[in-house]
């Protein structure tokens, strides 16, 4: 079994003392976000077959790592670096930041064990599409040398995406629009050309619909990557968490409302004054996020 640690919210980020008592408990329970009960996720060596981190600042989580490498349990780390104006992120570290932390991934593990994520693009007034094109080819040259895929995806709007961006625009004097897709599929297959020219492999997560001309549809949760790092063979089938996606089966332990980075276009927080409360309170001997 894979765990998924988590795409619900920043584990590392925020529950390191958390997600390190589970461990050393041997299980977690995970809730599913719409309305089903809460089911058991064991953690023990014996059971998990490989760790999948999703996360904007792995620097906390140090410990919790070296704990996962002493069960001699493989992982992968998600890394979003977007770089985009505090407006819209008001508490993420800068991408620099973030380059020294794939460099120590890859020094311990390997340029396997770290995927960078440019998750959501979004466009705004503040970050148009000529202003992506440049961020991303920074960020490329910056992020290169520690890994060999970026994943990305254009942002879903849901309601309480749409109304947390609208509330930001309205404090920081900015507009923001979704794209048609002829318009995103263009502007992939140019970051796909940034990516290449760096040695990147581009990838895109859950949007079927802007693959093709050399654009793959990505893996998140990648057994081939975690057999990589593992030094063997892993197996789990494909099982998507929603159309589009070619994610293997995995078991998420996060929630909803439990990430405190102030991403104000994030599908899963719909309070950012509850989710910080919501850390603040976390009990790291409980056995359930949020």
């Amino acid at each position: 079994m894979i765990v998924s640690a988590s795409y619900r919210t920043d584990i590392p980020a925020f529950h390191n003392a958390w997600f390190r008592q589970r461990l050393i408990a041997g299980g977690a329970w995970g809730k599913n976000p719409y309305g089903s009960k809460p089911y058991r996720v064991s953690l023990a060596s014996d059971d998990v077959d490989g760790f999948v981190f999703w996360t904007r600042n792995p620097a906390p989580f140090a410990e919790s790592l070296r704990q996962v490498e002493a069960m001699a349990v493989p992982y992968v780390v998600q890394y979003t670096v977007t770089g985009y104006p505090k407006a819209l992120e008001t508490g993420v570290p800068p991408p620099a930041h973030a380059a020294l932390q794939l460099q120590v991934l890859t020094n311990r593990c390997g340029r396997s064990a770290g995927i960078w994520r440019y998750d959501p693009v979004l466009y705004t007034s503040l970050t148009p599409p000529e202003w992506h094109r440049a961020n991303f080819t920074r960020l490329a040259v910056m992020l290169s040398p520690f890994v060999d895929e970026v994943c990305v995806s254009f942002a879903t709007i849901y309601r309480k995406t749409a109304r947390n961006l609208t509330a930001a625009a309205v404090e920081h004097g900015f507009t923001w629009w979704d794209p048609p897709d002829a318009e995103r599929k263009a502007a992939v297959l140019a970051l796909a050309e940034i990516a290449a020219d760096q040695g990147l492999r581009l990838t895109v997560c859950s949007q079927p619909e802007l693959t093709g001309s050399g654009v793959a549809a990505a893996a998140c949760i990648d057994v081939e990557r975690l057999s990589r790092v593992a030094g063997r063979s892993i197996g789990a089938k494909v099982k998507g968490n929603r159309p589009g996606c070619l994610c293997a089966e995995s078991r998420d332990i996060g929630a909803y409302d439990t990430c405190a980075h102030g991403c104000r276009y994030c599908y899963a927080v719909a309070d950012h004054a509850k989710a910080q409360r919501n850390v603040q309170r976390q009990k790291p001997e409980a056995s359930l996020l949020g």
